[in-house]
């Protein structure tokens, strides 16, 4: 099943819009929830392919000479005016181990800070089977 965004996930991205270098701490005291559950908000946005990255919008007018950029800077840019985030906005989901899409309720694979999420019981267990080691490296780090 996809994910549905609430009204704390709509309010989490915003704030990112507005300035993606903000602190937890930071968007929990605007969205009025608190910072571990802005944390957490975040962390599976990005687990289920939301938010790509946050990257540096910059002020063109600095730059003396734009030849030099030889990249595309709006290529990523969301036009606020005509794309709104809204609440019960879906989210499709993929499976993280055979790419496919996720049809009803996805089955989920917490370890460390990271969340994983498969279309099948099956895919899971080959995903656990795959990544033994490197899920063990990190549950161990993360229990430091």
């Amino acid at each position: 099943m996809p994910i549905k965004l609430d009204d704390v996930d709509v309010a989490i991205i915003e704030s990112l819009l507005e300035d993606g270098r903000k602190s937890f701490r930071q968007i929990s005291r605007e969205t009025k929830v608190s910072t571990p559950t802005v944390k957490s908000r975040y962390q599976r946005l990005v687990n289920v392919g939301l938010i790509k990255s946050v990257t540096p919008l910059l002020d063109l007018k600095k730059v003396q000479n734009l030849s030099t950029i030889k990249f595309d800077l709006t290529r990523n840019r969301i036009n606020r005016r005509t794309k709104k985030l809204a609440k019960g906005m879906i989210v499709k989901i993929s499976c993280d181990f055979c790419k496919g899409p996720i049809e009803g309720k996805p089955r989920i694979f917490k370890f460390a800070n990271f969340e994983r999420f498969f279309c099948c019981t099956s895919c899971k267990s080959l995903y656990k089977e795959k990544y033994k080691n490197r899920i063990e490296s990190l549950l161990s780090k993360s229990s430091k």
